[in-house]
């Protein structure tokens, strides 16, 4: 069954915070004018071009902090999302908020509201890069909104961020580590790009914040998604969407940007994976899931390339024998 979202931006409502790396308005290329006429709007108009079979649908609602959002206004948009729900046309509503703006009766709102899944934007849980992320809640708020949604019937997600402030790739790996300690259901990773009109881009343009390099960001993430997925949580999405305002056109300053960043990071899982398996030997074929043929080969033939360079000839296949992630060799 296919999984859609019916994105609806709610940029900086709810939100007292300019956190350093923050400008909604360019990631989300909206403004604040929302309401519960714009929720029916937005949804009839993506309902109309998504299959009306096989498929399960969520309203979400993203960016700002949702539940921080005036009571009336955040009913309203409930309210209205939850039509969809109970004709049968959506199966749930999702959103994104701050883990400071989780409460008995924030939650209480959101289940009366058939709310199916609760995000928090995590993005440290260590102090010291909240801090200098400006952030404004503690790792301990994290972990005290996480036991409280958990009394509810949400599915969590947790997002959270690689080259803060005072961040490592040490600092992130334990992160995610923590992260796995609180059992999610999902996970988002963005790396930090500096965009325009945000704190950070003045800290980087006065040579106080480096970003990471697009390979020091691929690196890292090639080592964070596997400690998800080995966990069992799905890893939803890894850095931000590329659109015509997020890209060097647009709002991206500077860091580690690329349109398709995930196929780098599964290039490098999968010619860290595959290289074990290799053994030394100079002709191979290899056998993984049809649906992880270009994966394995990597971004542009990349690992392909690799392996050629170093005088191996690997030749990919599809098995529907094996699970997704598995692969096997054959020494030809």
């Amino acid at each position: 069954m296919k999984h859609y979202n019916i994105p609806i931006f709610v940029p900086h409502l709810g939100c007292p915070f300019d956190c350093v790396f923050c400008n909604q308005r360019h990631i989300t290329s909206a403004d604040d004018t929302i309401d519960g006429n714009e929720v029916r709007r937005i949804a009839d108009e993506y309902l109309s071009t998504l299959p009306r079979h096989d498929r399960f649908i969520e309203i979400g609602f993203f960016g700002g902090s949702f539940t921080g959002i005036d009571p009336i206004l955040r009913e309203e948009l409930l309210a209205a999302a939850y039509e969809y729900v109970k004709r049968g046309d959506v199966q749930g509503i999702r959103l994104s908020t701050r883990p400071d703006y989780i409460d008995k009766e924030r939650l209480d709102m959101l289940e009366k509201y058939g709310v199916t899944a609760v995000e928090l934007g995590v993005q440290s849980l260590d102090d010291g890069v909240l801090l200098a992320a400006g952030r404004g809640h503690t790792s301990e708020q994290v972990y005290d909104a996480v036991r409280l949604i958990k009394k509810y019937p949400f599915a969590l997600g947790l997002q959270m961020m690689t080259g803060l402030p005072a961040d490592t790739p040490e600092k992130s790996i334990e992160t995610a580590r923590r992260i796995i300690e609180l059992d999610p259901r999902d996970v988002r990773i963005y790396p930090t790009l500096v965009i325009r009109d945000t704190y950070l881009e003045t800290l980087w343009r006065d040579k106080k914040y480096s970003p990471q390099t697009l390979d020091e960001a691929v690196s890292l993430c090639s080592r964070l998604v596997p400690m998800f997925e080995n966990a069992g949580i799905n890893v939803i999405r890894v850095a931000l969407a590329a659109t015509e305002e997020i890209s060097p056109d647009g709002a991206v300053a500077a860091g580690p940007f690329h349109q398709s960043f995930r196929e780098l990071v599964d290039t490098e899982i999968y010619y860290d994976k595959i290289n074990v398996l290799l053994s030394g030997e100079k002709n191979i074929v290899l056998r993984v899931n049809p649906k992880d043929i270009s994966r394995a080969a990597g971004y542009r033939r990349k690992n392909i390339k690799r392996w050629n360079e170093c005088g191996i000839s690997v030749k990919i296949t599809g098995d529907e024998r094996l699970p997704r992630g598995q692969a096997e060799t054959e020494v030809i």
